[in-house]
C-alpha cells in the first residue's frame, strides 16, 4: 500500500477555520439569546403592568401615547357593531388675540380675515365671524376642520387665527337617530340623548375600551325615518314620530322624531323652544316626539279598552249589540264621524271606530277597573326608557267619574307619548305581558320578566281583532302582503284654548306584525297633517299614518328574518259572519 502524506500546512489551515466557524456560531448563539433575552424582559414588564392596572383599576390614560390609541370617550355602536358615534382627532378653528405680543390683535383688518375665512368656509355667518373678531375675546369659530382647510387659513397669514387638535364627536350616521343619541358638548359632558344616559360609562376605562351597544338597528332606523319623512313631506305635516319595538323583550329596534337635528352641528335653536315657537304649539328639532311629549292619541285606545273589558268579563259575547246613535252623558253628546246604522258588535265597533260603542263598553267595565288597566300598562308614569327626555302623561287623578272612563276608551281625556302606546301594544298582542322598553341590546339571560295585564286567551282574541281592522276597516292602507300586518288609526283633535281645535289632527297608526306569531310593534304618527292630492285630500290617520306602516313593514321585515308569506295568516274565521259581507268588500275609510 502506498501512503499519501498531507502536508503539514495545509492541516493547519483547515483547522483554523474550522475554529472560527466555530466562534462565529457561538458569537451568532449568543446574539439571539440575548435578544430574545430583551424581548422576554419587555413581555414580562407588559404582562406585570397590565396585571397591575387589573388589580388596582389605574387608567392608563395619563397623557403618553396610549392617549392617541385609547380614546377619551368610548364608542357607541348599533346593535350589529355599526359606529353610531366615536371619536377622533381635528382640528378647530381658534381666534387667539393674545397671539400678537405687541400692536393690534389682528394684522389684517377683521373685515379682510372674515373675507378670507368665506372663502375657505362658504357657509360660516360673516356676522358673527366679525363679531367674534372685533370683540377681542378668544373662542372657536368653528369646530372640525380638514387639515387642507388648515393649511389654507395658514396661508392668509393671520397669526391669531390658530387650529389646536382636539378630540371630537363624530357621528357617522349624520342626523339619524339623533334623539337617541343626543350630543356632547362643547365641555365634553354628553346632552339629551344616550350620550347623557351612558356619560359616566362611556369616559370609565372600561367604557373608553369597550363600546356601548344599544338596541337600535341602523337599517331599521333608516327605513322608518325615511317613511316618515316621505309621510310628513306628503301630508305637510308639522312633524312626525314613530317607534319599532320587539314585543317579547322591549328593546327598541328604531325610535324616529321629525324634524331632526345633525348632532355634528348643534344649533342653539334645536334644543331650546323661542316664544314664536311656543306660541303657534311648534317644538325644536332637538324636542324628542315620541318619548317626551304627550298627545291625545284617540282611537288607538279603543283596542285596549275592549280587551280590558273581554279580561273583566263585562264582554262575553263579541256578537253581542250596541246601540250606535249618538250618546248623551249629562250635558255632553258622544258621537261619531259619520252614521254607522243602528247598532254594532264589537268586531263592527272597531273596524269602523266607533266612539259612540266604544264609551257603553267602558261604562259597563267602570273606571275603577278601566284605571288599574291603564296603570297596568304604565299609562300614569313617565315612559320606561333609558333617554333623560321622558314626559310625564296628562293622567286623570282620583276616582274617574262616568264620563271620564267613557272618554278615556277612545283615546281623549288622557294624554301619552307613542312610546306609552307602543309597549301597550306589545303586551295586547305577546300574551298579555308587559315589559319595560329599553334602549340596550339584552342578552337573553337580561330579559325582564315583566307582569301581566291581560289573559293569554284576551290576547289571542285581540289580534284576530286588530287583523280584521286592517283587512276589513279603517286600517287598510298600512296593510302589506305576506306580513300579516294587524293595528288601529286614531285621529285625535288637539286641544287648546277654549276647547279642542277642529283642524289640528294627530294621526297615529299602532300596528304589530305578523299577527300570527307577533314579533314587533310598530308605531307611526303625524303632527298636523293636512289633507293634499297625495293622501287623498284626507287628514286622518285611514290616509296619512296608516300607508307609512305599509311601506315599511316591507323594507324591515327582511332585515329581521320576516320574510312575506301569502300561505298563512291567523285564523279569523269563526269572528268572519260578525261583520256583514259589503263590509268586507268596502274600501278602507274614516280614522
Amino acid at each position: 500500500m502506498t501512503a499519501i502524506a498531507i502536508p503539514t500546512t495545509i492541516s493547519s489551515g483547515r483547522r483554523k477555520l474550522v475554529n472560527v466557524r466555530q466562534r462565529s456560531l457561538l458569537v451568532a448563539k449568543l446574539r439571539t439569546l440575548w435578544i430574545l433575552g430583551v424581548f422576554v424582559l419587555v413581555g414580562t414588564c407588559a404582562l406585570l403592568r397590565i396585571v397591575y392596572l387589573g388589580m388596582t383599576g389605574v387608567s392608563a390614560h395619563d397623557g403618553s401615547l396610549s392617549d392617541l390609541l385609547v380614546p377619551d370617550r368610548g364608542e357607541i355602536v348599533d346593535r350589529n357593531g355599526v359606529p353610531l358615534a366615536r371619536e377622533f382627532r381635528a382640528y378647530s378653528l381658534w381666534f387667539n388675540p393674545r397671539a400678537m405680543t405687541e400692536g393690534d390683535a389682528l394684522i389684517h383688518t377683521p373685515d379682510e380675515v372674515a373675507d378670507g375665512l368665506l372663502r375657505i368656509f362658504p357657509d360660516l355667518d360673516r356676522a358673527q365671524v366679525l363679531e367674534r373678531l372685533k370683540s377681542g375675546k378668544a373662542g372657536y369659530i368653528r369646530k372640525s376642520i380638514l387639515p387642507e382647510d388648515a393649511n389654507k387659513v395658514h396661508a392668509l397669514g393671520e397669526p391669531a387665527l390658530e387650529f389646536p387638535l382636539e378630540a371630537t364627536r363624530y357621528y357617522p350616521q349624520g342626523s339619524m337617530a339623533a334623539h337617541v343619541l343626543g350630543y356632547v358638548d362643547s365641555y365634553g359632558k354628553g346632552k339629551v340623548g344616550m350620550e347623557e344616559a351612558f356619560d359616566d360609562k362611556l369616559v370609565s376605562p372600561e367604557g373608553r375600551t369597550h363600546p356601548a351597544v344599544l338596541s337600535i338597528d341602523f337599517r331599521v332606523q333608516s327605513a322608518l325615518e325615511d317613511e316618515l319623512g316621505r309621510a310628513m313631506a306628503e301630508s305637510k305635516a308639522k312633524g312626525a314620530g314613530g317607534v319599532i319595538l320587539d314585543v317579547d323583550t322591549g328593546e327598541v329596534l328604531a325610535l324616529a322624531s321629525l324634524p331632526s337635528f345633525d348632532p355634528n352641528h348643534v344649533k342653539p335653536t334645536d334644543m331650546v323652544i323661542s316664544e314664536e315657537q311656543a306660541k303657534l304649539g311648534e317644538v325644536p328639532h332637538g324636542f324628542n316626539r315620541v318619548t317626551n311629549q304627550v298627545y291625545e292619541l284617540g282611537s288607538t285606545f279603543k283596542p285596549l279598552a275592549v280587551a280590558s273589558a273581554m279580561d273583566a268579563g263585562t264582554i262575553t259575547d263579541l256578537g253581542r249589540r250596541w246601540s250606535a246613535h249618538p250618546l248623551h252623558v249629562g250635558r255632553f253628546t258622544i258621537k261619531d264621524s259619520h252614521s254607522m246604522g243602528d247598532s254594532l258588535n264589537v268586531a263592527e265597533t272597531l273596524i269602523h271606530s266607533s266612539n259612540v260603542v266604544t264609551a257603553q263598553i267602558a261604562d259597563e267595565l267602570g273606571g275603577v277597573r278601566l284605571k288599574k288597566t291603564m296603570e297596568a300598562l304604565g299609562m300614569d308614569r313617565r315612559p320606561d326608557i333609558e333617554l333623560p327626555a321622558r314626559g310625564f302623561p296628562i293622567w286623570p287623578k282620583g276616582e274617574w267619574p262616568r264620563l271620564r272612563t267613557m272618554t278615556v276608551s277612545y283615546g281623549h281625556g288622557i294624554a301619552v307619548t307613542p312610546l306609552h302606546l307602543a309597549s301597550a301594544y306589545a303586551a295586547l298582542v305577546n300574551g298579555g305581558i308587559w315589559r319595560p322598553a329599553t334602549l340596550k341590546k339584552l342578552d337573553p339571560s337580561d330579559i325582564p320578566a315583566g307582569h301581566r295585564v291581560f289573559k293569554a286567551s284576551t290576547s289571542a282574541r285581540s289580534r284576530q281583532l286588530l287583523r280584521m281592522i286592517v283587512r276589513y276597516g279603517t286600517g287598510r292602507k298600512g296593510d302589506a302582503p305576506g306580513f300579516r300586518i294587524g293595528g288601529k288609526t286614531g285621529s285625535a283633535e288637539k286641544p287648546g284654548a277654549g276647547g279642542y281645535r277642529h283642524h289640528s289632527l294627530i294621526s297615529t297608526f299602532a300596528s304589530a306584525f305578523p299577527m300570527d306569531k307577533p314579533r314587533f310593534v310598530v308605531i307611526a304618527m303625524l303632527d298636523e297633517p293636512q289633507g293634499t292630492q297625495a293622501t287623498s285630500f284626507q287628514r286622518t290617520a285611514a290616509w296619512n299614518a296608516a300607508p307609512v306602516i305599509g311601506r315599511v313593514v316591507p323594507r324591515i321585515g327582511p332585515i329581521l328574518g320576516i320574510m312575506p308569506d301569502e300561505t298563512r295568516d291567523i285564523d279569523i274565521s269563526d269572528l268572519k259572519p260578525l261583520i256583514p259581507n259589503e263590509v268586507r268588500a268596502s274600501e278602507a275609510d274614516g280614522e
